[in-house]
């Protein structure tokens, strides 16, 4: 019977918890111990719909989650990859990875849980119809209701319109037309019966769109509207025990969302949401979204004894003493687990160890001693239990997963002693690796791969190392699974954790990830290899395509520490005629083949993440001519084109502070402003001046998009020019030459329309809609049914030099390695140095 208990245990685990790998143990206030007993005492659930991390309306999450108590989730559709990063260069999946943790730690503070489905954010779109294509529809269908049969909401909230009339963001329209078709089908067991091996049909009983003046065009046309379809709710509650406003709690959890520039001020004060009923039945009571829905114990049979429990538990709590609220607890508790076996038994079981754990004081941790270990190899586990109460309290064992290894310790726990051990175990071999887990598989353009069905919609991949605690509570057994973490003592930040990751034996790291070749000359390629254990020797090849050369064939290599790392240089040659291709970096060891480059994402704001990726770079054989060789580079929100350019031979300076001066910049062949920077450096309103000084005496400057929000300053040209949301999002949209004799477009690189084949994502975004007549429109596109978009590429002579501001997306198509994107930028550089 245990071994059923723990399977059950862990399956629940990974489909409704918000994991906290990297967290230390929780150390609940007695205030938050008096809130989720509360909590325990209400069976409700509302699930928030939306396309994007950022999308969802951190207020009425907070307000469903603290003040009605509800268990409240995200469904974000997406992981956010195609966005754009503020705060460092990693873009697509990475920057998946950065806004799945974003989107955890805003949970983690407005009291939500977080899922996802399959769907790839593949870019900017312009209409659901496209999206749902792309998207591969029948899989993020599937999804969505395997996220609802999970779940298992009563309520179901669209943070965006179904109506596809209403102009916005593709996947936006999309998410709302998705909750609103699949939600008469999710309680069809017809409907992929397969999930039902894992879960029940489910029928919520409302689905709501949270509507505000801005979908109406003004609060004028808002307040006018007809609104008996529409109920409101004021989200803008004070909560004493915490001294925040639901607001305030809102603006913390919406700033966790940094690599889009989201941080939030906290409002105090009243704040309305509104909710327009799509289907299900309008509540008698429009202030109220549960109303007529039972969210009491009486919804489950056998239930009302455990709700009069817990709430003499509710109105007896001492703050001074949570731990006297745990003999009725336990009482609670019982009751709970004799219940049939079913959805809400399960949540509210866990629901109830939490909050008895938190009550007793008992904190219960498992540290590895290294942050990392492959399959085959033993860990060190530091062990620490402490009772910090004076309940009867036994620690009866402690079983170390995956291998089941047990500590049969029967231990009297008494007040406030620390017991601490240790416990050597051995990873299994055929341990799988701690890789973000939709990252394992080759993705389509809309969709991740993920064959398991179980793993469909997690936030995070499920840690296997765990240590599970049986205690007896006043004579009441109780489990606690803890995932094993690792912790070290910083000298400025102190205690820091980290997740503990099993990953491969050796990591190959190609330096750079694309090469591009502008004649027959051979480049070097550095492969670093880095151990992750002791005591390495195998060998080192570097894959080529066919028709390119590499040398040496292989290396040899010897690594005797843990972490050591060995650099390794090839010769590429590349071939004769302009082709694109792939290396791959292949490691021979043991008998086995690696093949993985390791990526660590740090932030300050969310865990340490550890990302095996392919261990590839594009190889680029491409006819292309240059002039000029020293360029600045002003970094905006951050991206790989200085590393791109110096790919192709240029030299490139990163500029900041007091070297944008006029007279440090003569040196350069072009200045060049990386993406946003007008919306990202408070500095550059007084960089301006230098700057367009820099262009009259004869300079380049080359201006990459911004957006029109938040300008530092609106004078970003010598001209007037104004950014607009005018973008082209189809890769392949027809690019047409409006100056097809400028120089540009002819030095030193004859442009064709064929050096716009191959192009990723998008065209280009934020395109100037209004410029002064001193500019020279070069390019003209746009996407299908739309007017001509022509603000993309806009070059101006300004006193005796150049001035270039461009949306096309060279970010994006650079790193990439499209080869017509580098004889184009080039030709932009070199603007001035010669005649066509």
């Amino acid at each position: 019977m245990r071994t059923i208990t723990y399977a059950i245990t862990l399956l629940y685990l990974c489909f409704f918890l918000v994991p906290t790998n990297a967290q230390a143990p929780d150390k609940w206030t007695s205030a938050e111990i008096h809130d989720a007993i509360k909590k325990l005492n209400v069976l409700g659930s509302a699930l928030y719909v939306a396309a994007h991390p950022d999308d969802e309306n951190t207020r009425l999450i907070a307000y469903l989650s603290n003040e009605l108590r509800m268990n409240t989730a995200y469904l974000s559709l997406t992981r956010g990859d195609g966005g754009q990063n503020l705060i460092g260069p990693e873009i697509r999946e990475l920057l998946g990875v950065i806004r799945t943790q974003e989107l955890l730690m805003a949970r983690s503070v407005d009291g939500g849980s977080q899922l996802f489905t399959r769907a790839n954010d593949f870019g900017y779109s312009k209409n659901p119809e496209e999206t749902l294509e792309i998207w591969e529809k029948d899989k993020v269908v599937s999804d969505a209701i395997w996220a609802i049969r999970k779940f298992k909401p009563d309520v179901i909230i669209n943070r965006f319109s179904h109506d596809t009339g209403r102009k916005t963001h593709g996947h936006h329209t999309a998410s709302a037309k998705l909750s609103y078709e699949i939600f008469d089908k999710v309680g069809d067991e017809t409907v992929f019966p397969e999930q039902l091996r894992y879960v029940d049909a489910w029928t919520p009983q409302r689905l709501f769109f949270n509507t505000s003046w801005w979908f109406y065009g003004s609060r004028e046309k808002f307040d006018e509207a007809d609104k008996s379809r529409m109920m409101s709710v004021d989200v803008g509650v004070y909560y004493p025990l915490k001294g925040k406003s639901n607001n305030e709690i809102a603006a913390e959890s919406r700033s966790m969302h940094k690599c889009q520039g989201f941080g939030s001020t906290g409002k105090r004060g009243s704040q309305m949401e509104y909710l327009q009923l799509l289907k299900g039945e309008m509540p008698k009571n429009k202030e109220d979204i549960f109303d007529g829905i039972n969210t009491t114990w009486t919804r489950v049979k056998g239930g009302e004894p455990i709700g009069k429990i817990l709430g003499a538990v509710d109105q007896n709590f001492r703050h001074e003493n949570p731990a006297s609220s745990v003999p009725m607890l336990l009482e609670a508790y019982k009751l709970i687990k004799a219940l049939p076996n079913g959805h809400w038994k399960q949540i509210k079981q866990a629901e109830i160890e939490k909050v008895i754990k938190a009550a007793l004081g008992l904190y219960l941790e498992a540290v590895a001693d290294d942050y990392s270990a492959t399959p085959g190899q033993s860990v060190e586990l530091s062990i620490e239990a402490i009772n910090r109460s004076e309940a009867n309290i036994n620690l009866e064992k402690v079983i170390y997963l995956p291998t089941r290894e047990d500590s049969m310790l029967n231990m009297v726990m008494e007040n406030n002693q620390a017991y601490a051990w240790s416990k050597k175990i051995m990873i299994p071999q055929k341990t799988d690796f701690t890789n973000p887990y939709w990252l394992n598989e080759k993705a389509s353009l809309g969709m991740y791969t993920v064959k398991e069905q179980t793993k469909r919609g997690l936030p995070e991949t499920p840690r296997v190392l765990k240590t599970i605690f049986t205690l007896s509570i006043n004579g009441t057994s109780i489990d606690y699974p803890v995932d094993v973490v690792y912790k070290k003592n910083d000298p400025v930040d102190g205690e820091v954790y980290r997740p503990f990751e099993v990953m491969p034996p050796i990591f190959a790291n190609i330096d750079n990830k694309v090469y591009v070749f502008a004649d027959d000359a051979s480049k070097k390629v550095n492969v670093l290899l880095k151990a992750g254990k002791d005591e390495l020797s195998g060998t080192l090849a570097l894959k080529h395509p066919k028709g390119w050369r590499v040398e040496p064939a292989s290396v040899d290599f010897d690594l005797a520490l843990k972490g050591e790392e060995k650099q390794f240089t090839f010769d590429v040659f590349p071939s004769k005629n302009q082709s694109e291709g792939e290396l791959a970096a292949s490691v021979s060891l043991d008998g086995k083949v690696y093949d993985k480059a390791l990526v660590l994402i740090e932030y300050d704001h969310i865990p340490t993440q550890t990302v095996m990726m392919p261990s590839t770079a594009k190889v680029v054989r491409v006819d292309l001519k240059k002039e000029g060789e020293k360029i600045g580079y002003i970094m905006g929100a951050g991206d790989e084109i200085p590393t791109n350019l110096e790919s192709i031979g240029y030299e490139v300076t990163q500029l900041e502070g007091r070297a944008v001066n006029a007279e440090n910049m003569k040196q350069f062949d072009a200045v060049i402003v990386g993406i946003r920077a007008y919306n990202t450096l408070e500095r550059i309103k007084f960089m301006q001046p230098e700057l367009m000084t820099y262009v009259e005496n004869g300079g380049t400057m080359i201006v990459q998009y911004n957006t029109a929000h938040r300008l530092k300053t609106k004078d970003l040209a010598p001209y007037p020019l104004t950014v607009s949301r005018d973008r082209v999002t189809v890769e392949e949209a027809e690019v047409r030459f409006l100056k097809p004799d400028h120089p540009v477009l002819n030095f030193p690189n004859k442009i064709t329309s064929k050096d716009f084949e191959g192009w990723v994502q998008e065209r280009g975004l934020y395109f100037p809609n209004e410029w002064d007549e001193k500019f020279e429109a070069i390019l003209s596109s746009n996407d299908p049914n739309e007017t001509p978009k022509d603000g993309g590429l806009l070059v101006a002579k300004y006193g005796k030099g150049h001035y270039i501001y461009t949306g096309y997306s060279w970010f994006r198509e650079l790193p990439a390695g499209v080869p017509g994107a580098y004889r184009i930028f080039t030709n932009l550089i070199s603007i001035g140095k010669g005649t066509p």
